[in-house]
């Protein structure tokens, strides 16, 4: 299994490229099962969990291509395809539930196995499954599956007004997809507002569909009969782009990030701003500096545009650098401290009640072994580990592996000392 050694201690100076992002590229994917045309993407990331989005889509016959040195992908899903997604290979990652919707506006059924993924919190589909029925779906669930088909005699799905009980990023993406071919018009009340989200609209708006509305909480789909091919460019990874912005600053640096985006990270940028980091757009992307002279920062969790929970864990590990008390409350998911017990392993002074962590900032971290429980838990175990004094050892890095394209190398091209081991 392999693990990350780092030697902490060095400023990562430089210049790094962001990846596109996962949570666009792989609803994305799926949006290719909505046609029987050509579909080519660019700025494809080199993640495992688009490994298994393929493999999922090639296992329904889907014919997938990887090509050029810009990330390049092209899918070719016929009529002839199976519109199923196995347990097997649903397990690992719960974005293969974006398959249900466009599978089933197109070929009006749909088997897909519950999903899984990290272990962060409940994350149920049950909002997906209210949404699809809303739009006519007769959807069952036995034996781990997803059962969905048409009504009788219908062809396909019908529009209609769906307000979800929470905000969901890959519920407001089924939707959207699904409705895309439905006969009528479909609002999206509650409709999530994340950058991937207008991200995929645009995307399928090149595909034929008739979205307005994208990037705020009320989209409009008028569905249409049939869509085409399209080329389109995965928008850049803000996630990872965050990620760097909080491993440079903590580490007293100076970089450019390539394809980070201001507009997309104005919660986080103003929080490390706050904590003396100084972010500034440029041509291009964005250059992030610091002197390792930080003030800890309070925070709370929320839906786009607020403080995403994907930062949390990043930003947590910033605040250990930095001088001064800070609480971070965490309110999207539950189990999201699971990097606490592992960071106190470092030295770091952390409490936690409930949903709320109290860091005490300053102090000495030191190098040790660790363990990654979650994707966004490993990468601040890596951002710790860059400060921390001597060696710390990252244990389960295939979590990192799910989200983050060669961390390492982009890490190491920034002057950072870590390197990936086996044993």
């Amino acid at each position: 299994m392999d693990k990350l050694k780092i030697r902490g201690g060095r400023s990562l100076k430089g210049e790094v490229l962001i990846s596109g992002a996962k949570n666009a590229a792989l609803p994305e994917m799926c949006a290719a099962l909505l046609t029987a045309e050509p579909v080519h993407l660019h700025n494809v990331p080199r993640l495992h969990d688009v490994a298994t989005m393929r493999k999922l889509l090639a296992n329904m016959g889907v014919q997938t291509e990887t090509h050029g040195e810009r990330g390049g992908m092209s899918f070719v899903a016929p009529d002839s395809l199976t519109p199923e997604a196995p347990y097997e290979l649903v397990k690992t990652m719960r974005a293969s539930v974006l398959a249900l919707g466009p599978l089933l506006a197109r070929f009006g059924r749909a088997k897909v196995s519950l999903p899984g993924g990290c272990a962060i919190g409940s994350r149920p589909v049950d909002q997906h499954i209210k949404g699809l029925q809303a739009m006519g779906a007769v959807i069952t669930v036995e034996n781990g599956y997803m059962h969905a088909s048409l009504p009788a005699g219908w062809t396909r799905l019908k529009g209609a007004r769906i307000t979800t009980d929470m905000v969901t990023v890959t519920g407001t993406e089924n939707f959207l997809m699904a409705a895309a071919l439905a006969d009528g018009e479909t609002v999206l009340e509650n409709a999530a507002m994340e950058p991937e989200i207008p991200d995929l609209a645009e995307m399928l708006i090149k595909m034929g569909a008739k979205i307005t509305g994208h990037g705020t909480s009320r989209i409009v789909i008028q569905g249409v009969e049939r869509l085409h091919g399209c080329t389109h460019d995965v928008v850049a990874d803000r996630i990872e782009a965050g990620t760097f912005l909080c491993a440079v600053a903590a580490t007293g640096g100076e970089a450019l990030l390539h394809h980070a985006r201001a507009d997309h990270l104005g919660a986080v940028i103003d929080k490390l701003k706050d904590a003396g980091v100084t972010v500034e757009s440029v041509a291009g992307g964005l250059k992030v500096s610091s002197n390792g002279k930080l003030k800890a920062q309070s925070f709370r969790t929320t839906e786009y545009p607020g403080f995403p929970t994907d930062m949390q864990a990043q930003f947590m590990a910033l605040n250990l650098v930095g001088e001064g008390g800070s609480v971070v409350t965490e309110t999207i998911f539950e189990n999201r401290f699971m990097h606490v017990n592992e960071m106190r392993r470092l030295g770091a002074q952390i409490s936690t009640d409930g949903r709320v962590a109290s860091i005490e900032g300053g102090k000495r971290l030191t190098g040790a072994a660790v363990m990654a429980t979650d994707l966004r838990a490993s990468a601040s175990l890596v951002i710790a580990g860059l400060v921390a004094e001597g060696e710390t050892l990252v244990d389960r890095i295939y979590h990192l592996d799910r989200g983050y394209d060669r961390m390492e190398e982009k890490l190491r091209g920034l002057g950072a000392d870590i390197e990936r081991v086996s044993e």
